[in-house]
């Protein structure tokens, strides 16, 4: 049984298909105080990634991926930073280049980029060798 939303959610629920999406990345761009990369190259990655998503029809009210740009994810090295959840993969380096790769082998087919993949923490797990209680 769905719960009852004023009307404003319930149309921002249905036109970004918040309960459609399979994945979520969020990418450190545009930053009050760029520290992991220079502020034009982390708008140029988040433009990237803006513009390849809709070309590739990921993106809308029938989503396969939604998009969030974030001031910080605070590792604040070899960025731009991006974290691809429910997997919880974070990656380095997110270029152009590299955030193709990622669209195409994370975002769509579900594989993880090992060579820009620095940690790993699928929403809903404890941290290695912890459990939650």
């Amino acid at each position: 049984m769905r719960a009852e939303y004023p009307p404003e959610l319930a149309e921002a629920i249905e036109s970004l298909g918040l309960e459609k999406y399979a994945r979520h990345i969020l990418l450190c761009a545009d930053q009050t105080d760029p520290q992991c990369s220079p502020r034009d190259e982390s708008i140029a990655s988040w433009e990237f990634l803006k513009r390849r998503l809709k070309e590739l029809n990921l993106v809308g009210p029938r989503p396969l991926v939604y998009r969030s740009k974030v001031n910080c994810l605070r590792v604040c090295t070899r960025g731009p930073i991006a974290v691809v959840y429910p997997d919880g993969v974070w990656y380095h380096s997110c270029t152009p280049d590299v955030l193709e790769q990622i669209i195409q082998r994370h975002l769509i087919n579900g594989e993880p980029v090992p060579e820009y993949a620095f940690a790993f923490n699928a929403a809903g797990q404890a941290p290695r060798g912890q459990a939650n209680f």
